[in-house]
């Protein structure tokens, strides 16, 4: 199968119109979906169309905004969470307690005896409260702190040196 310009002006339009790659390879009709990936690649289309992870995460963004007209970082987001240090206590339960408004937060490894779900309050959309969510949801950019130089085990120098 060869690429016609007739079919590029085609894979061109479609791509445009957001269809995915199978739905454009199915209407062309004679070629894969992969080849209508690498086509649409070469010709950098890609950057056109957005992509469900950027999707997902406006609709998480849009969430957490809740119904607040006017627009915040996501970094200023989760500090009003961190400000705000009056976390209800928690009310600890077991899986078949939880519902739908509670927090699923695991304290302690499921093996244990004294295991069991934070059971705060949740945050509307969310499976975790105030806290947790500070936990489970990373502001962008943040990078956890690289270990000293002493710190660094002694096999994994030999390993580094010897490479």
């Amino acid at each position: 199968m060869s690429w016609t310009e007739e079919r590029v002006a085609k894979l061109k339009e479609l791509w445009g119109k957001g269809k995915t790659a199978s739905q454009i390879a199915e209407i062309i009709g004679g070629i894969s979906r992969n080849s209508v990936i690498g086509k649409a690649h070469r010709l950098n289309l890609s950057a056109k169309i957005k992509t469900r992870t950027a999707i997902s995460n406006q609709n998480f963004e849009n969430s957490l905004q809740g119904n607040n007209k006017t627009k915040r970082g996501r970094k200023s987001k989760f500090k009003s969470l961190i400000i705000e240090k009056d976390f209800e206590p928690e009310n600890p339960k077991q899986l078949e307690e939880l519902d739908e408004n509670s927090c699923k937060w695991p304290i302690g490894h499921p093996d244990e005896k004294s295991f069991y779900f934070c059971g705060r309050s949740s945050l509307k959309d969310f499976s975790y409260c105030k806290l947790h969510i500070l936990y489970a949801y990373q502001p962008k950019g943040k990078k956890e702190e690289v270990p000293e130089k002493e710190e660094v085990p002694e096999f994994i120098e030999k390993k580094i040196q010897s490479a």
